[in-house]
């Protein structure tokens, strides 16, 4: 069965993101999938600063700043699947979310250094969980684009995005159709990934 490891961009441990993102993990859980997920929010981690030290081994995964990321970069060449939970921000992720983005691009993928070097992630998925308060092609259009973008630099597969939206604080956001659309979303995961944990 695949392994997947879900990095929590929100700051809530109990919110809209948060909810929709516990059915999905619950139902790859049931299915038999390994999770191992990080609120990014609780770790120290730091920005890149693009010293590309981490291009000079190319069999391995490193970094200069000695932070929390290494322990997700651990769980990612671990996985098979990467989640992406975040709130939209100013139409993009959360700042710990766009950290840890930032600093996975650059220790996984060997395109920096003198010479052009391979993915060391290629052919993991990753796929996005999502809230917004405007309409979803208007208020997560541009994250997806720039995952899709981003997958498509990594060499990782995109298996789509499950974007719900929030109209408003007085408005109770989780109902019984986001959760069928969170359930599907994981059903559709769950087809696409199985087989690709070699079990």
């Amino acid at each position: 069965m695949f392994k997947t490891c879900c990095l929590k961009g929100s700051p809530r441990y109990n919110g809209n993101t948060g909810a929709l993102t516990d059915i999905v993990l619950g139902q790859l859980e049931k299915a038999g999938s390994p999770v191992r997920s990080f609120s990014l929010y609780d770790m120290e981690l730091e920005p890149c600063v693009a010293c590309r030290k981490c291009q000079m081994d190319w069999n391995t995964v490193t970094c200069s700043i000695k932070d929390d990321m290494h322990e997700i970069f651990e769980a990612v060449m671990e996985s098979d699947l990467i989640l992406l939970s975040t709130p939209v921000y100013s139409w993009y992720c959360t700042p710990p979310m766009k950290t840890a983005l930032d600093r996975l691009v650059y220790a996984m993928n060997m395109y920096y250094g003198e010479k052009r070097g391979p993915s060391l992630w290629s052919g993991k998925s990753a796929a996005l969980i999502v809230t917004c308060g405007y309409p979803v092609e208007r208020g997560a259009d541009l994250l997806e684009e720039g995952i899709r973008r981003y997958c498509r630099h990594s060499r990782l597969n995109y298996e789509g995005m499950l974007c719900e939206r929030h109209m408003g604080y007085q408005v109770p956001f989780m109902d019984e159709e986001k959760r069928q659309h969170a359930e599907a979303f994981a059903r559709q995961l769950i087809e696409r990934l199985q087989g690709t944990g070699g079990e």
